[in-house]
């Protein structure tokens, strides 16, 4: 048994100097340094050595051993929450309550990600031949701090903060915010999500980003889900929807609505006025270690009650994967792959890396692999090659190159 252990076990239990029984192993000496310690747990019934007079300090304890120890000194009021954490599998396999107990011992929890990226674009619009096309590139790191507080056995709380520093000009530009602050519980049957999160529609088809809002779900396999809000990172925009999913084996199908109005209302050049209700439909299925997905969507934007007649108003995209980098599993690889054909009317905030021009609709594809280098160290490189729908002579190339540190 380690030292600290002793102590700390000991101190738990409320240990002074003084011996409660005279030398009760024969291999701790009265002038041992753990002698009154293990004195007090001898007499107090938590330990109770091997039966041969022998404490054996000198002996590695099993698993099972320490959770005996641990038990016993929980049934004498100890305060060994963190211990009982630790030991929670082996205790309850003695049938030791300790239920919820990690919880009381971590209540709060800090985790945290780095990311570096580095990604190059190359533009044409109506490039000369002779000409060479604009080329730009973005260099970044990217720090975020999670917190998570469990507020009781139902609810939790989540917060994130995100710094960006941006070494395109060597200006050691900077940005921090407070960028997540949301809680998550259970009212009845209900799940239930609100505050300022990010918001996942459509596989982020319609929308990948921040929102000011709610969202509520019932169901497991089969899951009903509604939601409403404000999209703070597209000049405004109330929102309100919902989606009907299921889950059959290897087979995911989901089909919803997502009803925006006054999109960017911060714009001064648009205005208020600006909606767009769309509907999707898709499905994803596994085959081993390959999963396609697919869906289509449909837009109905208008402005101030006028249809929108430039946009194209339906798209559809289709992707293949093939195993994936785990984090927390060293080596693990993936492949993807992904194509694109959306109308302008079909997508807010769209989740690819590739230029979406601005909501004027894009076609094109993304390719790209990912690894993990050690343990919470994963890599990612992607190529994408998209144009613009109103004109194909806008077109972008980008490579994508970024690793991931998780703590």
């Amino acid at each position: 048994m380690k030292k600290s252990l002793v102590l700390a076990m000991a101190m738990a239990l409320g240990v002074t100097a003084s011996a409660y029984a005279a030398n009760p192993f024969s291999d701790v000496p009265a002038g041992h340094w753990a002698y009154d310690s293990i004195n007090k747990l001898a007499a107090a019934g938590v330990i109770e050595g091997y039966g041969d007079t022998t404490f054996g300090g000198d002996k590695l304890m099993t698993r099972y051993e320490m959770a005996q120890i641990v038990a016993k000194a929980m049934a004498k009021g100890a305060n060994v929450d963190k211990l009982a954490a630790e030991f929670a599998d082996e205790l309850d396999n003695l049938g030791v309550r300790v239920a919820n107990l990690e919880k009381k011992a971590d209540n709060v929890k800090i985790t945290g990600e780095v990311r570096y990226k580095y990604m190059s674009m190359q533009s044409d619009a109506n490039q000369r031949d002779d000409v060479d096309a604009p080329k730009s590139f973005e260099n970044d790191l990217r720090s975020r701090i999670w917190i998570n507080g469990q507020i009781n056995d139902d609810w939790s709380y989540t917060g994130m903060i995100e710094n960006t520093q941006d070494f395109d000009n060597n200006s050691g530009d900077e940005d921090t915010e407070f960028k997540r602050a949301y809680v998550e519980g259970k009212i009845g049957g209900l799940a239930v999500t609100a505050g300022r999160y990010n918001a996942f529609f459509a596989n982020g088809n319609i929308y990948d980003d921040l929102v000011d809002g709610a969202e509520v779900s019932y169901g497991d396999k089969v899951k009903v889900t509604g939601f409403a809000g404000k999209a703070t990172e597209v000049d405004g925009g109330n929102y309100a929807g919902g989606e009907l999913a299921g889950a059959f084996g290897d087979l995911n199908l989901a089909a919803g609505y997502v009803n925006y109005k006054d999109l960017k209302q911060d714009n001064a050049s648009v205005g208020k006025g600006l909606d767009n209700a769309i509907w999707y439909v898709g499905g994803d299925y596994t085959m081993g270690e390959v999963n396609l997905s697919a869906m289509y969507l449909k837009g109905d934007m208008s402005k101030n009650d006028v249809d929108e007649k430039i946009l194209d108003d339906d798209g559809w995209t289709v992707g293949l994967a093939y195993k994936g980098a785990e984090a927390s599993e060293a080596g693990s690889w993936g492949l993807f792959a992904n194509y694109y054909d959306l109308g302008g009317q079909t997508y807010i905030a769209h989740t690819t890396d590739a230029n979406t021009f601005d909501g004027a609709g894009f076609k094109g594809y993304g390719v790209g692999a990912n690894y993990t280098f050690a343990k919470n160290i994963v890599g990612t490189v992607a190529y994408y090659d998209t144009e613009n729908k109103l004109n194909s002579d806008f077109n972008d190339q980008r490579v994508w190159a970024d690793l991931t540190f998780t703590f």
